[in-house]
């Protein structure tokens, strides 16, 4: 079976590559892609960078990690264009992200991961 993938969408390009380089240590395994702003220097996010990314992830069946509300807004005009499972998660990106990464690097199933996440939750 296909392990999940992981998609994180920030509004720094800093950020989301400061998010992937944690993840690595941890999930060397698990594919992991990152957008952040709308190009290197601009701040902010895109729904056409967003949805290359989704289509350009080797996994099916999608974790999607964001900071903040447009990227969330993003990612769901996403979610429903693109033919690929995408779970947006509603928790801090760092905290939440390297909690799935780190589980599913582990091979727990993405019901358990899921579970750990709904103890991270916010309301964004």
């Amino acid at each position: 079976m296909e392990k999940p993938g992981i998609i994180i969408i920030s509004h720094v390009y800093e950020i989301a590559k400061g998010i992937e380089r944690l993840l690595q240590e941890v999930a060397s395994d698990v594919p992991i892609k990152v957008i952040g702003g709308v190009d290197k220097t601009d701040i902010g996010t895109s729904f056409d960078t967003i949805l290359e990314l989704v289509n350009s992830h080797p996994s099916t069946n999608l974790l999607a990690f964001y900071d903040l509300g447009s990227a969330k807004m993003n990612l769901e005009m996403v979610e429903e264009l693109s033919d690929k499972t995408i779970i947006i998660y509603d928790v801090p990106i760092v905290e939440g992200s390297y909690t799935a990464a780190a589980l599913l690097q582990a091979d727990v199933a993405q019901e358990a991961v899921e579970q750990q996440l709904k103890e991270l939750k916010i309301d964004k």
